[in-house]
């Protein structure tokens, strides 16, 4: 059986969501799973891109079909003013079609987010990018409090997706921030392979 492939979608303007994201790729791998990683191009007051078609580093920039060919999204962004970055939903409001074909119907998919402050508005984050996914019909992905640094934690972590406290007196992913996002690639990584197996069986 081929490997699930997990897409790891964010929009990073400091590093530090990127830093979530690299963490959340190693938990995919762990799985077993394949991390795609990808992000989406700022966007003016106008809503028109300003960057170059390709990013001049980093991961290259999404395109439709990457959702499309995964097996399993994790979706992550700053938080703006309670909410996800304008180039993130810039995105998924170009995904229409998809929706409308129901592409996205039954993938598991989790979310992550950074915010500059404690109390900045990370579970608002969370639960607004979850809610295109489910629209999407895709399968949303916690962390469960199974997981003992969701009460260990004095930074981030949610049940409802992993987080970073981007503050001055955290200036990296403390050690609890990393576990959680790695647990969160796992778990969506894991619940993909499942889903594949039983699809793959079932076409056979």
């Amino acid at each position: 059986m081929s490997r699930a492939t997990i897409l790891v979608l964010y929009y990073s303007r400091g590093g530090r969501t990127a830093a979530l994201a690299r963490h959340v790729a190693r938990g995919v791998e762990a799985a077993g799973a394949i991390a795609r990683l990808r992000t989406v191009p700022p966007v003016s007051p106008v809503n028109e891109a300003v960057a170059p078609a390709i990013p001049e580093e980093g991961p290259p920039y999404a395109e439709p079909s990457d959702l499309v060919e995964c097996d399993g999204l994790l979706l992550g962004s700053p938080t703006r003013f309670g909410t996800m970055a304008a180039p993130l939903k810039a995105f998924l409001d170009s995904t229409t079609e998809l929706w409308l074909a129901g592409r996205l119907a039954d993938k598991p998919a989790g979310v992550f987010t950074s915010t500059s402050t404690l109390h900045g508005g990370q579970e608002s984050t969370l639960l607004g990018m979850a809610l295109p996914l489910v629209h999407h019909g895709m399968l949303w992905v916690g962390l469960p409090y199974t997981r003992p640094a969701l009460f260990e934690t004095r930074t981030g972590g949610s049940p409802y997706g992993a987080t970073h406290v981007a503050a001055g007196w955290n200036p990296a992913l403390s050690d609890d921030e990393s576990e959680l996002a790695k647990a969160l690639g796992e778990r969506v990584a894991r619940i993909a392979q499942r889903l594949k197996r039983t699809t793959d069986a079932a076409a056979q």
